[in-house]
């Protein structure tokens, strides 16, 4: 019984561990068979099925009626696309199904009853399971010919329920929504009063030559205020405002004081409020993310000191170094961090721990990961050491840099002499002569850096990587080259030979020689620090983009069960067949919002549909443009502002790179918490029983 109390014990602490350095909450079974559930339901392997899972059925979206697999959108050139048969779309979608119900009742379990009842998000799990399994019911019920699927819109929301961090970056959001609502009601004041203005000034008059304002833009209310609302995006100027130049110069002063109230003033302020509301409501969420990682922490030493029965007079308690050993010996963790806690114990030499000692072992979490570059090989040969001394300097990386310009130049050139040339009268030879000569020295200063860095070396910096990858690419591509159409001659303008003609294969190397040269970002500081930082947001704010994945997705869905066959093309075909096709799938739709100004010019240009369809898009406008872009600006703000005030902090060993996640990012400002808050926190878990 001993024996199994004290595995239990070590179980529980390897748990609370991992849940600290997950930031995952502490709230759930902690029994033995719970615990290995627990352990193989987040395990790699059932997390990798879930996510699985939940691409395959948001990318159902691009085969199920109507289809998205035809090389062209257009519906006067597409063939009829391929429409799965009536049960193999619904078949993915019930496996799937099956997987979720799996998820949500292990889920359910392992939090417990009471707990349930507590948690919003299983229940909402449950509810979009139900309505989702009812509609695919009804959808076989009609043999897939239903017109509706509502399942179809529920889909994003499996994303969002999966990921802990897209679920406080939801809240963060819906807290700030008061404070943007106050400049949004400014913004409609402004578009009201503008829209009155406009329509007195752009009356209907007796002349009706000199009505052409009015006749396109201003004709009644709903026209007006639609106009001067696409102008706010900028998508219809200066067309809005032509009519009515062209009549009198003095007009324009209305649409700029509109644009410069509008759009200067108005949108930015949104811009600053929510960077400042967003900001702290995100601080509070990455300060609860550090109180979990705390409490976990602090769970898994009060268990442990349950492995040794403390003093009754002691006032406080002990947790041995070789349970800590065991415990770390089974912890999935990070390798790097998992060596630092075991040397600090190692050099800590304390065969008790105290619960302030416990804590600081594991602050290695909170630190930057710092990744050390490789040596450079030690050469015996006078002679080598110098070739490795002229080639590992920095200034033959800036030789380097100035090749890659003369031979971007050379390139701009050609292609300036040979714009207005067919390509029968294209001499290929000039062009093919120097990229093998640039390609020749691009081989040649990759070979002599490995050899005075060494390849370990050379393939640890990222531009290494970069600079290799495309350098072997374009090696590759011109021996195929060679080996298809010979060496380069004058008149050099063989037959089609092959996948590519000569001509396209000439024309792939100098995009990649192009894109090569961005190799000169790293030895640019503020260039570098602009680019690091939008990486950054590119690797840890995958929960904001995952909500921007989720509102694309449902507005996508909504567009074509809105727009899909209301439109027919007649009268002017070319633009009618254009906005038929963007609303034909589910690809063309999701592009349509990415594109969203002109395609909402082109609806309002044209009306094909009935006026409530402009709530569509002027509720995509809002959400997209006016709340989604400014969200992003902030993050990025923040992201930079912290980068440039840490950069002078930072050692400036070229030996020394770090890495930073968002929680690192806010570190310097969050708030510890005290001991009281933990223990109380811990008293009230609904399955941890604590002896004091």
């Amino acid at each position: 019984a001993a024996g199994a109390a004290e595995d239990l014990y070590i179980s529980q602490a390897v748990v609370f561990i991992e849940d600290a350095i997950q930031y995952r909450s502490i709230n759930h079974r902690v029994d033995s068979k719970s615990l290995w559930l627990y352990r193989w339901y987040y395990s790699r392997i059932c997390q990798w099925i879930l996510s699985l899972t939940i691409t395959i059925i948001l990318a159902l979206a691009f085969i199920e009626t109507p289809s998205s697999l035809t090389a062209t959108s257009d519906v006067r050139y597409r063939l009829p696309a391929w429409d799965p048969p009536c049960g193999l779309t619904e078949g993915i979608e019930l496996l799937c199904f099956l997987v979720f119900m799996i998820d949500v009742s292990v889920k359910s379990y392992l939090i417990g009853w009471e707990e349930f009842w507590k948690n919003k998000w299983l229940m909402a799990y449950i509810l979009t399971l139900i309505i989702s399994l009812t509609d695919w019911v009804v959808s076989l019920s009609f043999f897939c010919t239903e017109a509706v699927r509502i399942r179809r819109i529920l889909r994003p929301f499996f994303l969002l329920q999966n990921s802990s961090m897209m679920k406080k970056t939801l809240k963060s959001i819906n807290s700030t929504l008061p404070e943007m609502a106050s400049v949004v009601l400014l913004l409609a004041v402004h578009l009201s009063l503008f829209t009155m203005f406009a329509m007195l000034l752009f009356a209907r008059t007796k002349d009706g030559l000199q009505d052409k304002e009015w006749v396109g833009y201003f004709r009644n209310l709903p026209d007006s205020l639609t106009s001067l609302l696409v102008l706010l995006t900028t998508a219809n100027n200066p067309d809005v405002m032509i009519p009515a130049y062209s009549k009198n110069r003095a007009y324009s002063i209305f649409f700029i004081l509109f644009t410069v109230l509008g759009n200067l003033f108005l949108m930015n302020l949104l811009t600053a409020i929510i960077y400042n509301q967003f900001r702290g409501y995100l601080l509070k969420s990455v300060q609860s993310s550090l109180f979990r990682r705390r409490l976990g922490i602090r769970a898994a030493f009060e268990v442990l000191s349950s492995l040794k029965e403390t003093p009754a007079n002691a006032e406080q308690s002990y947790v041995s170094a070789g349970a800590l050993f065991q415990v770390l010996q089974k912890v999935e963790m990070d390798f790097r961090c998992k060596q630092a806690i075991m040397m600090s114990l190692k050099i800590c030499s304390c065969d008790q721990l105290s619960a302030a000692q416990f804590q600081r072992l594991f602050e290695e979490l909170d630190k930057d990961a710092i990744k050390q570059h490789p040596p450079c090989p030690e050469y015996r040969s006078h002679f080598m050491r110098k070739v490795q001394f002229v080639f590992g300097h920095p200034y033959f990386g800036y030789l380097g840099n100035v090749v890659a310009l003369a031979n971007i130049v050379s390139i701009c050139v050609v292609l300036v002499l040979d714009a207005d040339k067919q390509p029968s009268e294209r001499d290929d030879f000039f062009l093919g002569a120097i990229n093998c000569f640039f390609i020749i020295y691009y081989l040649m200063e990759m070979l002599l850096k490995i050899l005075a860095m060494g390849l370990k070396r050379y393939l640890s910096y990222p531009s290494n990587r970069f600079d290799g990858l495309l350098t072997t690419i374009l090696l590759v591509l011109e021996i195929a080259t060679f080996a298809e159409y010979g060496f380069p001659h004058p008149g050099w303008r063989p037959e089609f030979v092959g996948l590519l003609s000569l001509w396209d294969m000439v024309r792939l190397a100098n995009m990649l020689i192009v894109f090569r040269f961005l190799r000169i970002i790293p030895n640019m500081k503020f260039m570098s620090l602009v680019v690091t930082t939008l990486l950054d947001l590119i690797k840890n704010l995958r929960a904001f983009a995952g909500i921007l994945v989720v509102v694309f997705y449902a507005f996508a869905i909504t567009g074509i069960m809105l727009f899909k066959g209301a439109v027919v093309p007649m009268g002017n075909v070319r633009k009618k067949c254009d906005f038929m096709s963007v609303f034909s799938h589910f690809q063309a739709e999701f592009i349509c919002c990415l594109l969203y100004h002109r395609i909402a010019e082109s609806f309002i240009s044209f009306h094909l549909i009935y006026r409530w369809a402009k709530v569509y898009f002027v509720a995509w406008w809002l959400i997209s443009s006016v709340i989604w872009v400014n969200l992003f600006i902030a993050l990025l703000l923040e992201n930079f502002i912290h980068k440039w005030d840490r950069r002078c902090h930072r050692e400036s060993l070229s030996d020394i790179e770090y890495q930073r996640t968002v929680e690192l990012m806010f570190r310097d400002v969050l708030e510890e918490p005290t001991e009281e808050e933990l223990m109380e926190k811990l008293h009230q878990h609904p399955h941890l029983h604590l002896c004091r």
